[in-house]
């Protein structure tokens, strides 16, 4: 019999002190089921849920679907593909949020992208350095997306004065040698679904080296679900087969590292 419609294995028994840090909630994906999908992700041992605004009309529209969620924190930001629609008006919605809620925690997802052609790279980088100013005026952390644009983006960040300033280098994909390149300069990088793909030996290699209080876990769902559930809908819940490939990469407890990369989550998005 062919496990083509096999049904996924359970997921790890863990406790509740996970953090997926970079969900995207928002969106229609999630329209129909939001409820249900954080009653998993807590079940399956989620403590706290970092979910990205993409922009601040995203997060004024969007944050009252949290309020009965106070485990769920914001990060705010314009992604490199949207950097058109950054301006004045943009700039100011952003201060008047975090001014507003406490739960923003981050300035987030900025950087660069130039795998999709949306948004011409100067201008992807006139953005980026604004928004970079922006989040050490407010002393926010940084959640950086970055797309087939790692050295412009590396000497951005270094021109700019970010080493060793509090940044998450989110959807981390790289190998050893990218990571450590990430590492030196202070950051932490989080760790998505792609860690579970049979193939991707190389990424379970930079997890396997990188040092444990710089490890954090995240979904960016709806996208790149881990292997059990590749191809569908990506949720929350599913950090549990990320941690479980990385405690593997490790040689070590899943429960142990869960709880470890939840404390640098907490700690980086100063969560109590």
């Amino acid at each position: 019999m062919s496990g083509k419609h096999a049904s996924p294995p359970p997921y790890p028994s863990l406790p509740r002190t996970g953090v997926d840090v970079h969900a995207h909630l928002d969106g229609p994906r999630f329209k129909e089921d939001l409820e249900a999908v954080l009653e998993r992700a807590f079940a399956a041992g989620l403590a706290q849920i970092i979910q990205v605004f993409l922009s601040p009309l995203a997060w004024a529209e969007g944050r009252a679907v949290f309020a009965a969620h106070p485990e769920v924190y914001f990060t705010l930001g314009v992604h490199p593909t949207e950097a058109q629609n950054y301006g004045p008006d943009t700039e100011s919605g952003i201060r008047e949020a975090v001014k507003k809620d406490s739960r923003i925690r981050a300035l987030g997802e900025i950087g660069l992208d130039y795998y999709w052609k949306d948004c011409p790279p100067p201008l992807q980088k006139e953005v980026f350095v604004k928004q970079l100013r922006l989040a050490r005026s407010l002393d926010l952390p940084l959640v950086i997306h970055c797309r087939e644009a790692e050295a412009d983006a590396l000497n951005i960040l270094e021109s700019e004065g970010f080493v060793d300033y509090p940044l998450l280098w989110h959807c981390f994909g790289g190998d050893e040698n990218f990571a450590r390149r990430i590492l030196d300069k202070g950051w932490q990088m989080s760790i998505p679904g792609p860690v579970t793909y049979p193939a991707n030996r190389t990424l379970r290699a930079a997890v396997a080296s990188a040092p444990l209080d710089r490890l954090c876990t995240e979904t960016d769902c709806p996208y790149l679900a881990p292997q059990p559930v590749r191809g569908k809908r990506n949720e929350p819940a599913h950090t549990a087969w990320v941690i479980a490939a990385m405690a593997a990469a490790r040689s070590m407890s899943v429960q142990d590292l869960w709880t470890i990369c939840g404390d640098n989550a907490r700690r980086f998005f100063a969560i109590a």
